[in-house]
């Protein structure tokens, strides 16, 4: 795809010999065309294979790598090429081996200027560095690389159709490919994170027949559908979401929710882990429509469409939790954070119009409470829990209904899987069975008395409160940052709710963790679990301290990654570089040698 030329540049700046080692460019390149190619489908394996004979010779090349082993390293399931010191079996040496092929990959970055002559090579890099970065949870680096990826391709002129006819077959798709992934990934970061769009839908799709000596083509069906669902989401919507406009009119909400739903054929001819994805990225847009109609004041109790309802993210969660049951395990995971944070958001409705509905009368039905207790056990399965949505779903439930959350949340189980156990409701909308602790009332924060209204008029009740909070006099008062019914502010873990009237989520005792803020990491004590994200979705750090003591951390296992720096008493990457950095020892004094 370029070629193999490379201009001199400064020995400050000159790859580390022996970092990119050639059995760690094979395994993470199984890893990608194994695990992330059917989302990602922007590399040719062969092409990819014959550029890395030459990576000593083009630093373009040689970013492209280090940038793609990052990306894999941070991955769950990924271990660590060539581990004879065992550093698979640390918590966090992926994150800080990915942490050190990233800076490798910004040192080298600057001895040659590719801004000014950009390649594909280029722009595949600074989306890998995104990645990367979406997967540390440093978003304002993530957004900046995103938004260098898209101005790449600008430049590279791959906004015009005649731009990709004067590539030859391979070139050319792998090219269309990464527009539209750039496409689809900027819509969904516009969306969670409030940016602007830079690209629009100006060239041809990409098709199965572009590249017939590709044997995953068949995997290109679920990329060309999610793009589909991204599609309809242009400038007008985004910056109505971004209140830059005020022209919102029910009518366009409801058309948009109707593309929605046909967006995606009832039986898709995709794999599972494709499936999960669309699905869930369907339901969440979904979502995202209808936060944007009650803030515009455009719900309405006897509207004929259901989108248009009060009620409609019961909807959205009852289809989304019938999904996700048949989903497994491993075609979740792999989208990681991403993909957390949607079913997050799903929930975030749910609860909102749950503290508003009338207890079920029919206890042998499944309802919204049972959804939202599904969404609950997805969450603290999902990266085993390790991300800060857990903790800020508790937080909602706890805040927005005191009255209908389980007694034993007060004091909530140090693991995530006896948090699964954990039943938040009985069979009969009331609240667990267990016995509240005797300050159990003063605990709950104060608000409307949930689930109290009688089942004869409790449909009136609910419809007359969602009309006065979607009344013009109540939306137009309402901030721009602080829609009705969103995700609460993004935060650190349980364990730093200090403010809060229940402990942190990983600890069942109360002990206060505050206290060992201040006490060493000790290395030699620690237990391992650890994984990370990709950016259909990935994971975080923190720069928090967890006390030590001879039966592990604090005797119970910490949230492993919030933040962006390390769970533990010093950062992760001070514990672990000269550990990892000896992994390479061999090769860093040996020359280099190249199969």
């Amino acid at each position: 795809m370029n070629g193999i030329q490379s201009p001199p540049c400064s020995p400050t700046l000159a790859p580390t010999p022996g970092l990119l080692t050639p059995e760690m460019i094979k395994e993470c390149t199984d890893f990608f065309f194994a695990n992330m190619y059917p989302t990602m489908p922007i590399l040719h394996r062969e092409r990819l294979e014959q550029q890395a004979i030459y990576v000593d010779q083009n630093v373009d090349t040689y970013c492209l790598l280090t940038a793609m082993c990052a990306f894999m390293m941070i991955q769950p399931g990924m271990g660590i090429p060539g581990d004879p010191l065992g550093l698979d079996n640390l918590p966090g040496a992926n994150i800080v081996s990915g942490t050190l092929l990233l800076e490798e990959t910004l040192k080298v970055r600057k001895s040659y200027d590719y801004c000014e002559s950009p390649t594909q090579n280029s722009l595949v890099t600074s989306f890998f560095i995104f990645a990367c970065y979406y997967g540390l949870d440093l978003h304002n680096k993530a957004w900046f690389h995103l938004r260098e990826a898209t101005t790449l391709a600008h430049t590279l002129d791959m906004v015009k159709e005649e731009t990709y006819h004067q590539f030859d077959m391979i070139e050319s798709s792998r090219r269309r490919r990464l527009y539209w992934l750039l496409f689809i990934t900027e819509r969904s970061y516009a969306l969670q994170r409030h940016r602007p769009l830079s690209l629009q839908a100006t060239i041809n799709l990409p098709t199965p027949n572009d590249d017939p000596t590709d044997p995953q083509n068949h995997l290109l069906h679920g990329f060309i559908h999610l793009v589909n669902v991204y599609r309809p989401f242009d400038d007008q919507f985004v910056a109505l979401w971004n209140k830059t406009r005020t022209d919102c009119s029910p009518a366009y909400l409801s058309s948009l929710q109707k593309q929605l739903s046909d967006a995606l054929p009832v039986y898709l001819n995709t794999t599972e882990n494709q499936t999960a994805d669309l699905r869930t990225s369907q339901q969440w847009l979904r979502t995202i429509v209808w936060q944007l109609s009650i803030q515009n004041g455009c719900l309405s109790s006897n509207c004929d469409d259901p989108s248009m309802t009060f009620q409609y993210p019961v909807d959205i969660a009852r289809d989304l939790a019938q999904m996700t049951s048949q989903f497994s395990h491993q075609s979740m995971e792999v989208h990681g954070v991403g993909l957390i944070e949607k079913l997050f958001d799903v929930a975030c409705s749910l609860t909102d119009v749950l503290s508003l509905l009338p207890a079920q009368s029919d206890p042998f039905k499944l309802g919204p409470r049972d959804y939202l207790h599904q969404f609950m056990t997805m969450l603290s399965v999902l990266r085993n829990g390790d991300h800060r949505f857990l903790p800020l779903l508790l937080n909602k439930v706890h805040d927005v209904l005191p009255g209908l959350a389980n007694p034993m949340l007060q004091n909530v189980p140090e693991t995530t899987q006896m948090c699964a156990d954990v039943d938040l409701f009985d069979g009969f909308g009331n609240t667990g069975i267990s016995i509240p602790p005797q300050n159990y009332n003063t605990m709950a924060t104060s608000g409307p008395n949930d689930y109290k209204m009688g089942h004869t008029n409790g449909g009136l009740a609910f419809d007359k409160r969602m009309e006065d909070l979607s009344s013009p006099s109540v939306t137009a008062s309402m901030s721009a940052e602080t829609p009705p019914f969103t995700s609460p502010p993004i935060m650190n873990s349980g364990m730093e709710y200090q403010a809060l009237d229940y402990p942190g989520f990983h600890d069942l005792n109360g002990h206060n963790h505050a206290l060992d803020y201040k006490r060493e990491f000790n290395v030699e004590n620690r237990e391992s679990s650890f994984g990370v994200s990709s950016p259909g979705g990935m994971s975080e750090m923190s720069n928090g301290v967890v006390s030590v003591n001879g039966n592990g951390i604090g005797g119970r296992r910490p949230p492993i990654r919030q933040g962006s720096g390390s769970s533990y008493g010093m950062p992760l990457r001070e514990v672990y570089r000269n550990l990892i950095m000896a992994t390479f020892r061999d090769q860093v004094l040996a020359p280099r040698t190249w199969e």
